[in-house]
């Protein structure tokens, strides 16, 4: 199957808040997290320029695993799946079942997907990477289990500190605002 072909087939089976997995061909994984409608929200490069998406294809074509990584610099991005920069070869699939993680309800993911959306981060291969932020979106939690040597299933605390840092919580969200007047203040005796 033919890379449109897998992202067509995504499309049509994918819902909000899936993890979305591009298998790359030696092993390293990119992940993001499907917004609907065909699009992912994941870490891109952060300049978009077209000078940037040259150099970036040209990175991708000499370290096909890491061209990206080598930037440094990424931004979190909403994407047509179908427009996503991937190497020769690569594999997109929905993987939800890789990270021992439940769910989080939709308004969970929509609120840490808007706070983050558009943010610029510094790539940290280990302990602050696209699988962090994908999971976290989805869970609340950073986890990575990619990485070798390091164990699965095992939250990060350090970058689910810095998602969270950047996320207002839920209850601030929804609890009511009230303002008073001296008027509405009555004084019991």
């Amino acid at each position: 199957m033919d890379y449109k072909e897998q992202v067509e087939q995504v499309v049509s089976s994918a819902q909000f808040g899936d993890l979305i997995e591009f298998s790359y061909p030696i092993g390293y994984s990119h992940w993001g997290v499907y917004d609907g409608d065909g699009y992912i929200i994941h870490f891109a490069v952060a300049d978009e320029t077209q000078v940037m998406s040259s150099f970036r294809g040209f990175l991708q074509t000499v370290f096909p695993v890491c061209g990206d990584l080598l930037l440094g610099e990424t931004k979190i991005r909403r994407q047509l799946l179908s427009e996503v920069n991937v190497p020769k070869g690569a594999r997109i699939l929905v993987s939800n079942i890789k990270h021992d993680l439940q769910p989080s309800p939709v308004n969970e993911i929509r609120q840490r997907r808007d706070a983050l959306l558009d943010k610029e981060f510094t790539y940290k291969v280990l302990t602050f990477n696209c699988e962090h932020f994908a999971t976290f979106v989805r869970s609340g939690k950073a986890m990575c289990n990619q990485i070798p040597g390091k164990p699965k299933n095992k939250e990060c605390v350090e970058a689910t500190e810095q998602f969270c840092s950047l996320v207002p919580s839920y209850t601030e969200l929804s609890m009511p605002i009230y303002t008073f007047s001296l008027e509405d203040c009555v004084e019991f005796n």
